[in-house]
């Protein structure tokens, strides 16, 4: 122990490693603890067979200010890739294809062309596109009240046709809030799409890990919190947090307890219960209620190129998106890594890889002409079951602050209440901010600090 005050930060997911970057920047001893022999909670990768995966997907926009900010941080933003101009690719079985991309225009106006010539739509069902995405850019995403409707019957209302729910609204509300446009909430999809898309014309360009997700997460998190003299502790299991003896607080892991002035809780909603004293997070007994809702990707490795597309979606097959991952699962023999992201993939979940493989496979084979000709050399299935809190109607009053009942014990996590869908960026912001809050409390006895989080639309980089 040195004289600096201590902040314990449990959790070594993108929220736990925000928020011990943050703390110990601003003048904290920062111990890490995360109960598996990883850091990157929901991100991360592996090898097998000399190939390195990713246990899914995971794509950010150029809005996901506070994400870039900590990628800065951490010194991994040149392991990124970010499109110039939003452009995504959406192929059908049998038809031709059509792109979602921006022109140079202002918002929202630099969709129209795009969205007019869609072919996968009739032309009426894209004109009330149009008219619904301009009822949705007056809808305020901090309205609680939007959290009452689900997007579905907001779009129902509006006369939005199934094939265009499907073909175009679920393309964008599946990977962002990982339930259909029928179940989510409304106030999420808002917050996605009138920050995303609607406001600033360069928010929505799509941007993805070039190297390993444990390279850029895990490893460079590691070596950030290292370097300012964080400890940092893997197979650590904290069973509990309560008061100790004076001010401090006690942290019990498996092996004994430490002492903190400040504690970060940067774990899934689901654990938060069992650590804290009942009644110390809002609506703790019903957390549960926040639900689970699963991601599972499947990899597939072709001996040769199939499509020369960095990434594309799909509609009129299971297929979601897929993303060319060869560069980043190390290939350099000819071969081509795909990895199909299938959100919100109830469906999937529990199917037999066998199944799923030769399923995805044939689908594939639908989609691209090339593939029919080519050998899958490699397969692998990763499956998240718990991925994301499931984005649902009423779910918003059960994320909870930054702060609890217990004084310098702080909450973070994309489930708690950062405004934005269980993302990427929701986690780094929650992070930041009980970070700073953490540090506020051990370092000034409380008094509030300014806070470092970009407001969105600043700060962007590529």
């Amino acid at each position: 122990m040195n004289s600096r005050p201590r902040v314990v930060v449990v959790g070594g997911g993108l929220a736990g490693l925000a928020a011990g970057m943050e703390a110990a920047d601003r003048g904290a001893s920062v111990t890490l603890l995360e109960r598996r022999p990883r850091l990157g909670g929901a991100t991360w990768s592996f090898e097998r067979k000399g190939i390195s995966y990713d246990n899914g997907q995971h794509v950010f926009l150029r809005c996901c200010t506070a994400y870039l900010a900590f990628l800065e941080k951490i010194g991994s933003i040149g392991d990124v890739t970010i499109q110039k101009r939003l452009s995504i690719p959406v192929l059908r079985p049998g038809g031709k294809a059509g792109t979602i991309r921006r022109t140079f225009g202002p918002a929202p106006l630099h969709l129209a062309p795009s969205l007019l010539a869609y072919p996968h739509i009739s032309l009426r069902a894209r004109l009330k596109v149009l008219a619904a995405g301009r009822a949705l850019r007056r809808l305020d995403p901090e309205d609680p009240t939007l959290d009452r409707v689900s997007f579905g019957d907001w779009l129902a209302a509006r006369g939005q046709p199934v094939e265009a729910v499907e073909r175009f609204w679920d393309l964008v509300v599946l990977p962002t809030v990982n339930v259909h446009a029928r179940e989510a909430s409304l106030k999420l999809a808002a917050k996605v799409f009138v920050t995303g898309l609607l406001t600033d014309a360069a928010s929505a360009d799509i941007g993805w890990a070039s190297v390993p997700l444990s390279v850029l997460h895990g490893d460079a998190g590691r070596r950030a919190l290292e370097a300012r003299g964080a400890e940092v502790v893997t197979r650590a299991a904290v069973s509990s947090i309560r008061s100790g003896s004076g001010e401090r607080l006690e942290v019990t892991v498996s092996d004994g307890s430490i002492e903190a002035d400040s504690v970060v809780v940067a774990v899934p909603h689901d654990m938060v219960g069992s650590m804290l004293p009942s009644g110390a997070v809002p609506f703790q007994d019903r957390l549960d209620r926040l639900g689970v809702s699963p991601i599972v990707n499947v990899h597939l490795v072709y001996d040769r190129p199939i499509t020369d597309l960095p990434m594309f979606a799909a509609v009129g097959s299971d297929i979601q998106y897929v993303f060319d991952r060869t560069g980043a699962a190390g290939l350099d023999d000819g071969r081509q890594c795909l990895a199909i992201s299938l959100s919100a993939a109830d469906s999937h979940i529990g199917a037999r890889v066998p199944e799923l493989v030769e399923h995805f496979v044939a689908e594939m084979e639908r989609l691209l002409p090339a593939a029919a000709g080519a050998v899958v050399t490699e397969s692998m299935v990763t499956r998240e079951p718990r991925a994301t809190f499931r984005g649902e109607p009423g779910t918003d009053p059960l994320r909870a602050g930054a702060e609890c009942e217990i004084p310098g014990v702080f909450l973070a996590g994309a489930w708690s209440a950062t405004g934005w869908p269980a993302t990427m960026e929701g986690a780094v912001r929650s992070g930041v901010e009980a970070g700073r809050r953490a540090a506020g409390f051990a370092v000034r006895n409380g008094d509030p600090v300014p806070a470092t989080v970009p407001p969105a639309g600043e700060g962007a980089r590529t």
